[in-house]
């Protein structure tokens, strides 16, 4: 299923501004060296329904197929980088959601 496009989903809550901007401002290379794409994020979303609405940011981005996700997030450079966003936020998750199969 390698034409099946991913679609990572993220909740965090920025805890330093400054380290989390050293984290942006390298995140969007990173993520176009491997196909992907950026669709949004949210520091306000609505909750509509369950009993853990998430708080902080949500965020959403793409890559064409599994595999280029996990080789984005094994890359060393992103790895190194990650390190800032490790530093000023609390990650609550980073989860990768397989798209649906194109029809026949």
């Amino acid at each position: 299923m390698s034409d099946v496009p991913v679609y990572m989903v993220v909740n965090l809550k920025i805890e330093n501004t400054d380290e989390y901007r050293k984290y942006e401002k390298g995140f969007f290379g990173i993520l176009k060296k491997y196909g992907g794409s950026f669709i949004a994020y949210d520091d306000d979303t609505a909750h509509f329904e369950g009993s853990s609405p998430r708080e902080g940011r949500m965020i959403i981005f793409s890559f064409p197929s599994q595999e280029m996700a996990k080789s984005w997030y094994a890359d060393s450079e992103y790895q190194a980088l990650s390190e800032y966003r490790r530093a000023g936020t609390h990650l609550k998750f980073l989860s990768m959601v397989r798209g649906v199969p194109p029809r026949q």
